[in-house]
């Protein structure tokens, strides 16, 4: 059993309802083959009248109700499952940042991966109840009826989920490939095509079709090796179950052809020996259907379990569990310095940054430049506490980030990111995006980003919905509501800025650099920039490369700087 699939199901109220009468109706449909097999043997053998089929009709009707009722339950506790998940499983994306799965191997595990619990759910669970009661009584009904044969039965039951269990550990094991397979083909193919233009334009579309044609080329031969295990389980179960059956109806027959056994009991006794095989022999069936859908889930449940706590399972602690000095910290803007600071990130040879040492003053605007992939936007993560340092700390005011709340600590910080996202809401939520924001200090905030115009010029105002991702906006608009985002937040006192003129005309750039001026204001500011607008707004320039601090120069070098910035 899933224990925390298990544990999410009785969390829900409504999914324990539609679980517990989808179990119950399996068990009972299951004990009701007792009685079917009592009454056909006992009008087959003579020993009840014809009547007796009339009874026998509504054990079979009442049997076809029970399962229609569990199939509805059945459905509807994996549905109800599957929602659960999948908002959890957002939820937990949009609070990861850069540290979290990448989005395409999240859309094939909230889609494909957790569309493979259905086996699991309407199919393992139920039968996995009517295995643990339903031979239990037909073993006792025959040891009432024909001791020798319930001996041979207490004897031959056992293995089969002996078998399934060892066969069932090698399915699991390249199940479990399979799914992985699956999740870096969805991930990379989702990955590719948003990333086509870019590809055409620097000649690597080709490139990217022959890694497509292996990765799927690997998925292909992970579930050809699946499905020999499961044809091979399929195979034991059904050898086995029917090797069993032999034992029981071989002597069952020549007991009854000597006069020793009477023709009611050995009917009784063939009726229902396939019955105790039976329920165990579907749950191993069922297991390996569902097994891809348990090794989604596992994934799905190690996304979800960071969230309680910090990314090294650390929680924040409690207030008086932080030392002093972080709880001092807030009265003016921090001293942030990295002290020998390395990133690795996992599958890559060379470090991120490698021995990266910086201070930056309180109140002090620092502009990172460099070419693409040195570094610069690794440091920003870091005091995000998207990602930690593999050697070194980063200390603020003193005190190491990695004995800090992270939710308290974010709070101090403002970010806006190169490519921000905007939800499918209005624009006052957009801005007033994680805190309870007034409608007064959004619009000042929309004011302060040079935001205010376009939007009180949009139909309904600030409660004018946007398209996801803000697609009826301008990039230049989208970056002023990111900005606006940072102006909503008065108690930030560190600003952390991705190159927020990226991709902007002359105009909207303009505007960008004046909003980001006044936001710098009273602020340590860090500021990943390329253009030389924004390189001006820094009282130093840090050029970053191959993961190395190049050159720290202050404002006195500006000039120079800006003239070779990329």
């Amino acid at each position: 059993m899933h224990k925390d699939l298990l544990r999410l199901a009785r969390a829900e109220p409504a999914v324990r309802r539609h679980l517990a009468l989808c179990l119950a109706a399996a068990v009972l449909a299951g004990l009701l083959v007792l009685a079917q097999a009592e009454l056909l043997s006992g009008v087959l053998s003579g020993r009840f009248a014809l009547a007796a089929l009339l009874p026998l009709a509504g054990v079979v009707v009442v049997r076809g109700a029970l399962g229609w009722l569990q199939g509805v339950s059945a459905g509807r506790t994996a549905t109800g499952v599957k929602s659960v998940l999948r908002a959890r499983l957002m939820r937990r994306f949009q609070e990861s940042g850069p540290a979290g799965p990448r989005s395409g191997e999240l859309v094939t595990l909230v889609g494909r991966g957790l569309d493979a619990l259905d086996p699991y759910l309407s199919g393992y669970l139920p039968a996995a109840a009517v295995a643990s009661v339903v031979p239990i009584a037909v073993l006792a009904r025959l040891f009432v009826a024909d001791l020798a044969s319930a001996l041979i039965v207490l004897v031959t039951l056992p293995l089969i989920p002996v078998f399934g269990a060892l066969v069932g550990w090698t399915t699991k094991t390249v199940t479990e490939r399979q799914w992985r397979a699956l999740s870096r083909l969805g991930g990379h193919f989702l990955d590719v095509v948003r990333g086509l233009p870019t590809l055409r334009a620097f000649g690597r579309a080709r490139h990217q079709s022959t890694v497509i044609r292996e990765v799927a080329a690997a998925h292909r031969a992970a579930t050809m090796r699946t499905l020999r295990v499961a044809f091979l389980s399929s195979l034991v179960l059904e050898l086995v179950a029917s090797l069993s059956l032999a034992l029981v109806a071989v002597p069952v027959g020549l007991r009854l052809l000597s006069g020793s056994l009477h023709l009611d009991t050995a009917l009784l006794v063939l009726l229902l020996a396939p019955e105790a095989y039976l329920p165990l022999r579907a749950m191993g069936t069922k297991f390996h259907a569902s097994v891809e859908g348990v090794a989604a889930a596992d994934e799905a449940f190690a996304l979800l379990t960071p969230a309680s706590g910090d990314r090294d399972g650390r929680t924040g602690g409690t207030p008086d569990a932080q030392p002093r000095e972080a709880r001092r910290a807030g009265t003016r803007p921090p001293e942030i310095h990295f002290e020998h600071v390395t990133v690795r990130y996992p599958g890559r040879e060379e470090p991120a940054l490698d021995d990266v040492s910086l201070v930056v003053a309180p109140g002090e605007r620092v502009a990172l430049v460099g070419e693409s992939g040195g570094g610069k936007s690794t440091l920003l993560h870091l005091l995000l506490g998207f990602i930690t340092p593999s050697e070194g700390r980063v200390l603020v005011d003193g005190v190491d980030l990695a004995t800090l709340d992270l939710d308290e600590w974010r709070r101090r910080l403002a970010f806006v990111p190169q490519r921000p996202h905007l939800f499918a809401m209005s624009v006052a939520d957009n801005i007033g995006l994680g805190g309870a924001a007034s409608p007064e200090l959004i619009r000042a905030a929309a004011a302060s980003a040079q935001a205010a115009g376009f939007v009180e010029a949009m139909p309904q105002g600030y409660e004018t919905v946007l398209g996801e991702r803000g697609v009826n906006l301008s990039a230049g608009q989208r970056q002023r509501v990111a900005l606006a985002r940072a102006f909503c937040r008065p108690s930030a006192e560190v600003l952390l800025l991705d190159e927020p003129t990226a991709r902007l005309d002359g105009r909207s750039e303009a505007a960008v650099v004046e909003a980001t001026r006044t936001l710098a204001e009273g602020r340590t500011a860090i500021v990943v920039a390329h253009r030389p607008a924004m390189i001006g707004l820094a009282d130093r320039v840090v050029r970053i490369g191959a993961g190395r601090i190049v050159h720290d120069r202050h404002s006195d070098a500006l000039t120079a700087e800006r003239g070779d910035a990329r």
